[in-house]
């Protein structure tokens, strides 16, 4: 089977466009979260707080009739991948994979659509709604955009999507079906009905402050800060890395699936699932668990979900747990869903190149069930080598992928 490595980084967060300004975000301990009620209509709701991507504006990158005809995520995602194709360097000449996960998809065209069907009649309906909202859509489009025959196809596993459409890109290439691979996640969907339906869940946070309101592994987190954004990754084997002369920027060296089965939106106290994704991303990368120098964690700064997974960590790596950093970038740039996954491999290539840890920003209260190193405050100074990324969706869909040093 090949080695395969992550070459290009494309993204588009909370924190800017493209991998400068993201890294810079990081190192910066920027926290990019802020009030959106005075942008949208949120009658009643006492959620008031989001991540939006502001920098980002698809006509900069796309020609106007051309975004027109995209989704927020399907632009988000094709800018990702034209961005993650500059970083590498590649020119492709040969056909890759397109693999995208998303959570919810274009809900914002649905329903504008819902709103022209009902004043307006169904003749005046868009025909291009269900290409333009369909899950699978990000991947279509940036085959389309590029000219890539490869397999292409979309990943819906909520906030696991990004991370798992990594994995599958990865396998693909393992076994030889590909040489290369565009892959990643991407989510746009701070809406006022996503933000309703999520605070009856009980997921949001209700804390009015921006720079307070996502507190993973925090006593007095509760709940999650809803954001928006993309990442594509080039994922190269090593034959096709050498054959065009290319530079590494790190490792994928395994890739870990599992299901909890025991509940649509809460994982079980115990982390069972979590532990068996972390296990068995290990195995396939032929490592232990002492091989580990840092875990980015899911750490959505819901209370159930960080004392679980820290309870997972802790069941992975016994003793060791208390050692190995484990931070949150949802500290800085909220929860990005379907993108969460992708996006946050980001947090491990910036400890990769950077030479630290990223933060949990926001982190200040001790939760006697959150109890590990969860590097408060600034980014960390440490040698990174091995590192583990989690990511944990709704429908007890989890996966893990475990990342070299390049």
């Amino acid at each position: 089977m090949s080695r395969v490595f992550l070459t290009g980084f494309g993204v588009v967060s909370p924190l800017g466009v493209g991998r400068s300004a993201f890294f810079q975000g990081l190192r910066e301990g920027q926290i990019a979260i802020r009030r959106v009620d005075e942008v949208l209509d949120l009658p009643g709701l006492p959620v008031t707080v989001a991540a939006p991507c502001v920098d980002f504006d698809p006509v900069a990158f796309l020609p106007p009739r051309r975004a027109k005809r995209l989704g927020r995520a399907s632009q988000m995602a094709v800018v990702a991948a034209r961005l993650a194709l500059e970083d590498a360097r590649l020119s492709p000449r040969k056909p890759g994979a397109v693999v995208v996960g998303t959570g919810i998809g274009a809900l914002e065209v649905l329903l504008e659509n819902h709103l022209v069907f009902r004043d307006r009649g169904p003749d005046r309906v868009s025909p291009f709604l269900i290409p333009l909202m369909m899950p699978n859509a990000p991947a279509a489009e940036i085959s389309i955009e590029l000219g890539l025959k490869g397999p292409s196809f979309g990943v819906a596993t909520a906030c696991a999507a990004g991370a798992h459409a990594i994995g599958l890109a990865f396998h693909l290439i393992r076994q030889g079906q590909v040489e290369w691979a565009l892959a990643g996640g991407t989510e746009a969907v701070i809406l006022p009905l996503v933000l309703a339906a999520f605070d009856r869940m009980g997921a949001l946070s209700r804390n009015p402050h921006p720079e307070r309101a996502s507190r993973p592994f925090d006593r007095d987190r509760d709940g999650f800060v809803l954001g928006e954004g993309a990442a594509i990754w080039v994922l190269e084997s090593e034959e096709h890395l050498q054959e065009r002369g290319g530079e590494p920027l790190a490792e994928l060296l395994g890739f870990g699936q599992s299901s909890d089965a025991f509940h649509i939106t809460a994982p079980p106290e115990d982390g069972e699932g979590a532990v068996l994704a972390m296990t068995a991303a290990l195995q396939d990368a032929g490592l232990t668990p002492e091989s580990v120098d840092y875990i980015n964690a899911h750490g959505t700064s819901t209370p159930l979900n960080d004392r679980v997974e820290t309870t997972a960590i802790k069941r992975l790596l016994g003793a060791r747990a208390y050692e190995v950093p484990v931070s949150s970038t949802k500290s800085q740039i909220g929860h990005l869903l379907g993108a969460a996954g992708a996006v946050e491999v980001g947090a491990v290539l910036f400890a990769f190149l950077e030479g630290l840890i990223p933060a949990t920003v926001t982190w200040e209260n001790r939760d006697p069930e959150c109890d590990l190193d969860y590097v408060p405050g600034k980014p960390r100074p440490a040698k990174v080598r091995v590192a583990l990324k989690n990511a944990f969706g709704f429908g007890g869909q989890n996966a893990c992928l475990v990342l070299r040093a390049g």
